[in-house]
C-alpha cells in the first residue's frame, strides 16, 4: 500500500444511527511501485488496475460522498499517483465542497508533481515512513533507496506550500525508534505524526507472528507516543490504536489535565476505532468497507449509491450499536476506545468481538 491515510477538516453532519460521516478513504487504484511487507494486499500490481473505477464511476462517488455530509475525502491506493486521472477527480471533488487529502509513499513526487498536488487543491499529503533511518525503512518498503526517495519527495511537497504528514506502522522493525521517528518528523517540516498499529490483515497476516507486538509493548508504547503528544510541536494521532484513547484520558487525569473534547480540523481526535460509524473505506472496484482493513463488505458503489450505502448498510447500522462482546463490551472506556474491530476478525471472525491486543482490564461497575 503507498501509504496510509491523512487527515483534513471535515463539515459532515450527523447521519444514520447518529453517525457523523467524517472520512472517507477511497482506494484510487491497487497498483503500487513498492510492495512492502505489511501491506493490506496480498496482491500488488505495478501499474493502474484494469478494474480500477473509471473517470466516469470516479467523479459520479465524488458526487455521492458530497451528499452524504462533505467528510474529507483521503485519495489512497495503492499509490494513487499511478492514476492518470487522479488531479482531475481531486479538483472535482474540491468543487463539491470536499476537503481533499493524498496519501502516498512520497517516490513518484517530483517538483512537478508537487506543484500539481498544491493546484488541485490537495490540503494535505501523508508519506509513509516505516523507520528513522533508511535500512529500517527500505527493509520494510522492499526497496533500496526508498527512504531518501520519500523524504525528498516530502521536500517537494513542503517547498510547494502543501502540508506533510508523516505516518509510521509501529511493530516489531521499529518498535524502538518512535522518538527518532518523531524527531524526523519534526525536522524535515512534517506538520504531523501518525502512528499506526499494525493490523494482520493482506500481508500483514503472514508477517503477523514475526511484528505483532505484544499486548504490554503496545500498552509501553501508547504512553510513549502520550508523552511525545505533551511537547506540543506536532499534531499527534495514534491511528488503528483505539485503546490509546484510554490512555490519553487516564495519563490526562493522573496529571490533573482536563481531557481534551472532540475537535474538527486536522488534529480531530474523536474517539478510537471509527470504523463504519464515522469512517468508511471504498476499495478500487467500488467495494464499500467500515475500514480498510476490515475486509466485510457494505455494499458497491458500481451498483448502489454511496450516500445509501452510508446511511442503510446492514453493516454500519450493527457497527453504530452498543453490541461489543467481551470485555470491549464490559469496558467503560467503550464510548472512547471502541477497540479495533479489525483486529477482532483478525483473531475470532466477529467484528463485535474484544480488541485482542489490548491488556488493560476494565473495572467492575459498583
Amino acid at each position: 500500500m503507498g501509504g496510509h491515510y491523512s487527515g483534513a477538516p471535515g463539515h459532515a453532519p450527523a447521519g444514520a444511527g447518529g453517525s457523523r460521516l467524517r472520512l472517507v478513504f477511497w482506494e484510487t487504484t491497487a497498483g503500487c511501485n513498492l510492495e512492502c511487507i505489511h501491506c493490506r494486499r496480498l496482491e500488488v500490481a505495478r501499474e493502474r488496475m484494469r478494474d480500477d473505477l473509471s473517470t466516469e464511476e470516479a467523479l459520479a462517488l465524488v458526487e455521492s460522498i458530497a451528499r452524504a455530509g462533505k467528510p474529507i475525502l483521503v485519495l489512497s491506493g495503492g499509490e494513487p499517483l499511478l492514476r492518470p486521472d487522479l488531479f482531475t477527480v481531486a479538483r472535482h471533488a474540491v468543487g463539491q465542497g470536499l476537503v481533499v487529502s493524498m496519501a502516498s509513499n512520497g517516490t513518484l513526487i517530483t517538483p512537478q508533481v508537487a506543484d500539481q498536488v498544491r493546484d488541485a487543491g490537495i490540503r494535505r499529503v501523508s508519506i509513509s515512513i516505516d523507520g528513522a533511518d533508511a535500512a529500517t525503512h527500505d527493509t520494510f518498503r522492499a526497496l533500496p533507496g526508498s527512504f531518501d526517495a520519500a523524504l525528498r519527495g516530502l521536500g517537494y511537497l513542503r517547498d510547494a506550500g502543501v502540508e506533510v504528514q508523516i505516518n509510521t506502522t509501529i511493530a516489531r522493525h521499529n518498535a524502538e525508534q518512535l522518538a527518532g521517528i518523531y524527531e524526523l518528523a519534526r525536522t524535515v517540516g512534517a506538520v504531523a505524526f501518525h502512528a499506526f498499529m499494525l493490523v494482520p490483515v493482506g500481508c500483514g497476516v503472514q508477517i503477523a507472528d514475526d511484528q505483532m507486538l505484544s499486548p504490554a509493548r503496545y500498552e509501553e508504547i501508547l504512553n510513549e507516543f502520550y508523552d511525545l503528544s505533551r511537547r506540543g510541536e506536532l499534531q499527534l494521532k495514534a491511528t488503528c490504536a483505539p485503546h490509546y484513547y484510554r490512555i490519553a484520558r487516564q495519563r490526562a487525569r493522573a496529571e490533573g489535565i482536563a481531557p481534551s473534547g472532540p475537535r474538527e480540523g486536522m488534529a480531530a481526535m474523536t474517539r478510537g476505532c471509527l470504523a463504519g460509524t464515522a469512517v468508511c473505506f471504498v476499495s478500487h472496484k467500488g467495494q464499500v468497507f467500515p475500514c480498510g482493513y476490515l475486509p466485510v463488505e457494505a455494499g458497491n458503489v458500481r451498483t448502489r449509491d454511496f450516500a445509501e450505502i452510508w446511511r442503510e448498510s446492514p453493516l454500519f447500522r450493527t457497527l453504530r450499536e452498543d453490541a461489543l462482546g467481551g470485555k470491549c463490551g464490559a469496558c467503560e472506556y467503550r464510548t472512547v476506545c471502541g477497540g479495533c474491530r479489525a483486529r477482532a476478525y483478525y483473531a475470532t471472525g466477529d467484528f463485535l468481538a474484544e480488541e485482542p491486543y489490548c491488556s488493560y482490564l476494565p473495572q467492575p461497575r459498583g
